[in-house]
């Protein structure tokens, strides 16, 4: 009798000290969620600035008016002594263009109020908690990823020469929007790069990263070991009122029917060596990355690419890519990037031919990659897609 209450004395203090022991890893597991939200709290602060005014797009989208010089760019810590204003102007030898004839996604409907912000303030998407935790799970773009390379590319590129002093690259983009899901993406883009310094431009439709699956404008930058999608780190100043770098594109091409497309430039300053972002055959300015954030970039790129890139998880099929239909020489069919020329030093417009065409996966994406389309001056064409591992057989 005895035995059995020492026995049952020592089964309840093994029980008490199991429930004080659960009860202070619970409390811990509290301790850091307060702490994770009061982590969230603070991003969303210094990505959600005053609002100046706040207007929505025709899609929903809430967008902050606020003021040019408290954008997030500026809390990065090159740019705390600027001296930029909201009516910069770059120094460009392109000759502006303009032909009215552009199949472009008609940019003044995105707005309710078809207005955009006001003169000296710049459009913020705003963020939410739910966006951030999702954004968490964005993954590395292709040329960032160390160990599983998850990401695939059907690619045109020019020649690997480390002598190369390209001012930037155009391209005019047709607009697709793929299939996804999850994690997936699917994009096409127009990138940058020298050494570990890259700055990029296309449209993507990517869930994790806008919460949808419309295609969206998107720019990137990598500074050295900095890299992120348009504005979620500082970096990249806004100077337009009306375009967001992560609007949705209205119109959307369809296969059988003229493509509907954007274009999409990337100039180097010739006064300053700022990297500005221009859309449209018109060459509209929607801002620029300062040079005084890059290291390799401070001067010329070495590098261009043009073409898709597509990402899945390991344990899910690749999604298509463009289209979803592989490239064979026709238009009406296929995604594309045509008007493919890159800037000498001097800031001036060359075609380049000397591109090689490249894909990681052939079987699943190819690239035809033609750079006298039809013997036409400066009509270079790159073909790409493909219908990933959810082709039916």
């Amino acid at each position: 009798m005895v035995m059995n209450q020492k026995v049952k004395r020592q089964t309840l203090l093994v029980l008490y000290f199991l429930l004080l022991s659960y009860n202070g890893v619970q409390g811990e597991t509290k301790r850091y969620s307060e702490l994770e939200d009061l982590e969230l709290e603070k991003q969303l602060k210094l990505l959600n600035k005053l609002a100046v005014k706040t207007i929505k797009t025709t899609y929903g989208d809430l967008y902050d008016c606020v003021n040019f010089y408290k954008q997030p760019a500026f809390d990065h810590p090159m740019l705390q002594n600027h001296n930029f204003h909201h009516e910069m102007k770059p120094t460009l030898h392109r000759l502006k263009q303009n032909s009215g004839t552009s199949t472009t996604s008609g940019l003044s409907t995105i707005w309710l109020n078809d207005e955009g912000c006001p003169v000296g303030t710049v459009p913020i998407k705003r963020n939410d908690k739910d966006d951030l935790i999702r954004q968490r799970h964005i993954p590395p773009p292709e040329d960032i990823t160390f160990d599983v390379q998850l990401a695939i590319v059907a690619i045109a590129r020019t020649q690997n020469n480390p002598n190369n002093k390209f001012g930037g690259a155009t391209m005019a983009a047709s607009l697709w929007n793929p299939h996804v899901e999850g994690q997936q993406h699917s994009a096409c883009r127009l990138k940058i790069q020298k050494g570990s310094d890259i700055v990029q431009v296309g449209w993507r439709v990517d869930p994790t990263l806008y919460g949808d699956t419309k295609t969206r404008l998107f720019i990137h930058f990598q500074a050295g070991n900095i890299h992120c999608f348009n504005i979620l780190c500082p970096g990249f100043v806004l100077v337009n009122t009306k375009i967001p770098i992560d609007k949705v594109y209205d119109n959307i091409s369809q296969i059988g029917e003229d493509s509907w497309e954007d274009t999409m430039s990337i100039d180097r300053d010739l006064v300053n060596g700022n990297w500005w972002l221009l859309l449209e055959e018109n060459y509209t300015q929607i801002g620029f990355w300062p040079q005084r954030i890059f290291t390799d970039l401070k001067s010329f790129a070495t590098n261009v690419e043009w073409g898709g890139v597509v990402y899945s998880s390991s344990s899910v099929h690749g999604p298509p890519m463009g289209s979803g239909l592989f490239p064979i020489g026709n238009t009406g069919h296929e995604a594309y990037c045509r008007k493919i020329t890159v800037l000498n030093d001097k800031g001036e417009t060359i075609d380049e031919d000397k591109t090689t065409a490249y894909a990681d996966n052939p079987n699943l994406y190819k690239v035809v990659d033609i750079p006298h389309w039809q013997a036409a001056e400066r009509q270079h064409f790159v073909l790409y897609g493909g219908p990933g591992e959810n082709r039916q057989v």
